[in-house]
């Protein structure tokens, strides 16, 4: 479902009313947009969430936008995944969307460049929106490519380290770890070995555990994935080779990649009650804001806490940042309602109380600047941990890629190999995997 330094909140006012004075401009050849947004209309809004709580609070924010625009009905689709989007927005017709929003971050720069979703610069402009200032600075970021702005934020994730407060007053541990050496350690003390397997493991370091990945790692390291050109720069980085040391370091002190694995194929599902950390099978896990309501939801048996998630002992300056993400939002290049359309994209992801109302329903981080001052917003500690992160000046998104994510996935991979011992030169497996970064990215341009 992830940014930070904010304007003065009278700024942020003049802002907002120069947005409602400057709709009637909105559509100039600028924007390449011709109809009416005050003409009667239908726009069709695909979104992916499905539980029905989520649902409800889109609806809610939804009908609050029809009261506002009574010329203009909504037509929503649930449930819709970026394959599915994908293919629609290449398709076009009348049956597409023309608001859309996709929970894939990494897709913004496949987004952007293949004209998918339309540049929403002009409509920014022309309705006096500055994104540097509206939103979250790191939000602001992810959701544009090379200078195109494509997409605006609609929530954002930031993930932490949630801990089993029980656990951590049996083994004698007063406070959460806040470097990667003391998070060894208290890992390692919270782990209890049961044959060739555990009761309890203080932390699943595995990339594929529940959002132990690359990316997500990758964040309190600083890795600087792409170099000056725009080509992939791991092996040249020192932050990766410390990275993948210290994870794969973990590995081996908690027991091994095959021992680790094993248990980990034997957990519950990532979003069901049998969470590992809802039983008890691990004492903390890295996650985001969702994570905090979801075990409150589960009514443990036991208090959970939550802490930024450590960062190397060389960068202790910078703890309290991590790793950001969230829903985007945008128009279909191939709709003929833009105007309209942007009215709907205009509300959704800078109207102050449809932002904090859908943030407090699905307990995801607001993404305006606005938002986060508001005292409507939840007060609960766990997830205002999160929402200390997603300011943090530090915490950050991968860079965007024409092939969306699939050069974290490529990293990753060669991580899971690293961590099974498969790879042994870990300079020259970079090397490798820097190469097939560069040849996936220049296909994906032709």
């Amino acid at each position: 479902m992830p940014g930070r330094r904010r304007s003065a909140a009278v700024a942020l006012a003049a802002t907002a009313s120069m947005a409602l004075l400057a709709t009637a401009c909105t559509g100039s050849h600028d924007t390449g947009a011709t109809d009416d947004p005050k003409a009667r209309t239908t726009l069709t809004f695909w979104h992916g969430w499905s539980s029905p709580g989520e649902v409800a609070a889109i609806e809610d924010n939804i009908a609050a936008f029809e009261r506002k625009h009574p010329t203009v009905t909504v037509r929503v689709v649930k449930g819709i995944t970026d394959d599915k989007l994908n293919q629609a927005l290449r398709a076009g017709g009348s049956n597409a969307p023309d608001v859309v929003s996709s929970f894939t971050t990494d897709n913004v720069g496949r987004f952007c460049s293949t004209n998918a979703l339309a540049d929403l610069g002009p409509f920014l402009d022309k309705t006096g929106i500055d994104p540097e200032k509206t939103f979250l600075p790191q939000m602001a970021k992810y959701t544009e490519h090379e200078g195109k702005r494509c997409t605006v934020p609609l929530l954002g994730d930031a993930y932490g380290l949630y801990y089993n407060k029980k656990a951590f007053a049996e083994a004698g541990i007063t406070a959460p770890p806040k470097t990667l050496s003391e998070f060894d350690e208290v890992a390692a003390k919270l782990t209890k070995v049961k044959g060739d397997s555990y009761e309890q493991l203080g932390f699943m370091p595995n990339f594929q555990g529940y959002e132990t990945t690359f990316e997500h790692y990758a964040a309190q390291f600083g890795v600087r994935y792409l170099d000056d050109r725009g080509r992939s720069a791991l092996a040249a980085d020192p932050q990766v080779k410390a990275l993948l040391t210290w994870q794969k370091g973990l590995v081996d002190k908690l027991g091994g990649h095959r021992k680790l694995e094993k248990f980990r194929s034997a957990l519950g599902d990532e979003w069901g009650p049998k969470h590992p950390l809802h039983t008890g099978q691990v004492a903390m896990q890295l996650d985001g804001e969702w994570r905090g309501k979801m075990a409150k939801d589960a009514g443990l048996p036991f208090e959970i806490g939550a802490a930024p998630f450590p960062v190397p002992d060389d960068q202790a300056a910078d703890y309290g940042k991590g790793y950001l993400s969230g829903t985007i939002l945008g128009i279909a290049g191939t709709s003929e309602k833009k105007n309209a359309a942007w009215e709907l994209v205009k509300y959704l992801s800078t109207d102050t109380d449809a932002v904090v109302s859908f943030a407090n329903a699905i307990h995801n981080v607001p993404s305006t600047q606005a938002a986060l001052k508001s005292p409507k917003l939840s007060d609960d500690p766990v997830y205002r941990t999160f929402v200390g992160i997603a300011q943090h000046p530090k915490s950050s998104h991968a860079p965007s890629s024409v092939n969306g994510g699939a050069f974290l996935l490529t990293a990753q991979d060669f991580g899971v190999r690293y961590e099974a011992g498969r790879e042994k030169d870990l300079d020259a497996g970079l090397r490798r995997t820097d190469a097939q970064v560069d040849k996936d990215n220049e296909q994906a341009r032709r």
